[in-house]
């Protein structure tokens, strides 16, 4: 059964009109609202980060159509760059009825401890492992809270690293379940609290004890079908945009050159939803590329294929440390007012929402670069920004913008000399 979006024509509304749907859509309060408006009082600046002299602002956005295991979302996006928000709502739109199905792992995070000079690994290990019970214990009861949501210290793994440039170590890696945190302040006060414990067990010396940003035991993932007869622009049939589509992720995924970019364009997506909910897209970022290395070779992170059908099937599997409770995510107003306009109050909701926000992009981007190419769609949008930057304000942007890419000339220069002309224009007919 077809499920349209109810977001029609959404791009084509002024700002106050798309503000007062999205309000609608998540029953905004005011002050919801006015965190929209005004996004950060100086004062809170201040408390969030050192020697606050400013406020930086970008523009807070959403990506309308995605339909995630079968729930309407409307997802905030902060980004600087153009065509981002346009590219995942496109794709989330062409992906209807169906739209995305996600899942995510529990939220298991790893905290390490750095054990040099051990003088017996055999012996070390054995006597840690034999103590797992109680160190598990021990840190478990730094997290009451935690533990009483369902969460907490889960199991110790120990990692030998025989040759290193300072010699042999052991690595403990500790296994805490946040739950709806990201988790770094607790992993990394119970790797410190654990340390001393296990300096005594191993006969060695703690140094490092610090959480890993390659979450690899919190994925997230997402998959969605794109119809061959959905996909045809201009002088490209369907099959031959699925084909082109595929040939571009082969790329991808066997040069890591192609790789790179590939994957910046996933995070493009996944970056923009982790800044608008106050989330870490640096740790993000670490965990995606680091997990794109795993096999050895630096790899995309998404994986495409054609059905027996002849549809575009994508998918998406990548670490995904996020939260919804502490840190900025509850410091931050807006990033509060973005939370409530996804609709979600758990950790491994805002993952899977993540997840399908990267394939949206990454499909809408290499769909582009199989077809017209990324620059025809994206200059469209730059020139925009051209165009303020060369001093247009009001309608003239939008005519300056036009001009522009009509002539194939996206230039400072060249927007500046149009302005001088109209504004020319303008003054000689008064």
């Amino acid at each position: 059964m077809s499920q349209p979006s109810p977001f029609k024509g959404f791009y084509q509304k002024s700002v106050d009109k798309r503000r007062a749907i999205v309000t609608d859509f998540a029953a905004l309060n005011d002050d919801e609202v006015a965190a929209l408006v005004d996004p950060l009082p100086m004062e809170s600046a201040d408390h969030l980060i050192e020697n606050v002299i400013g406020r930086y602002t970008l523009p807070f956005g959403v990506a309308v159509n995605f339909l995630i295991n079968g729930r309407e979302s409307v997802i905030p996006m902060v980004v600087e760059e153009p065509s981002i928000v346009a590219a995942c709502s496109f794709a989330a739109k062409l992906c209807r009825p169906e739209g995305f199905i996600t899942d995510a792992d529990p939220p298991i995070m790893i905290g390490q401890i750095q054990l040099l000079d051990v003088p017996d690994m055999a012996a070390a290990k054995a006597a840690i492992r034999a103590e797992e019970a109680a160190l598990l214990a021990e840190a478990n009861a730094l997290h009451r809270t935690i533990v009483e949501l369902g969460g907490g210290a889960q199991a110790i793994a120990l990692r030998e690293l025989p040759d290193t440039a300072v010699g042999p170590m052991l690595i403990v890696h500790l296994l805490l379940d946040t739950r709806d945190a990201m988790g770094a302040n607790a992993i990394n006060t119970t790797a410190e609290a654990l340390a001393p414990r296990l300096e005594a067990l191993s006969g060695g010396r703690a140094n490092l004890r610090i959480l890993s940003n390659l979450a690899d035991r919190r994925r997230a993932r997402a998959r969605a079908t794109w119809r061959s007869a959905s996909l045809a622009k201009g002088e490209f049939s369907g099959d031959e945009v699925v084909q082109g589509i595929l040939e571009a992720w082969a790329f991808a995924d066997a040069d890591p050159y192609r790789a790179a970019t590939h994957n910046k364009g996933i995070l493009n997506g996944i970056d923009a939803v982790a800044v608008a909910t106050g989330n870490d897209w640096r740790g993000i970022e670490a965990g995606a590329h680091a997990y794109a290395a795993q096999t050895g070779r630096y790899r995309s992170l998404t994986t495409f294929s054609r059905s027996e059908a002849g549809d575009l099937v994508g998918e998406i599997e990548l670490p995904m440390a996020v939260g919804v409770v502490g840190g900025t995510t509850r410091s931050h107003p807006t990033a509060q007012t973005a939370l409530k306009i996804l609709g979600v109050s758990q950790a491994d909701q805002l993952a899977q929402i993540m997840a399908a926000v990267g394939l949206a992009q990454n499909f809408a981007a290499i769909r582009a670069l199989a077809t017209e190419g990324i620059q025809r769609g994206h200059m469209a949008l730059h020139a925009r920004q051209v165009a303020v930057a060369a001093g247009a304000s009001g309608e003239a942007v939008a005519r300056i913008a036009q001009q522009l890419v009509a002539e194939g000339q996206v230039r400072v220069e060249r927007a500046r000399e149009l302005l001088e002309t109209q504004s020319g224009t303008a003054t000689h007919s008064r």
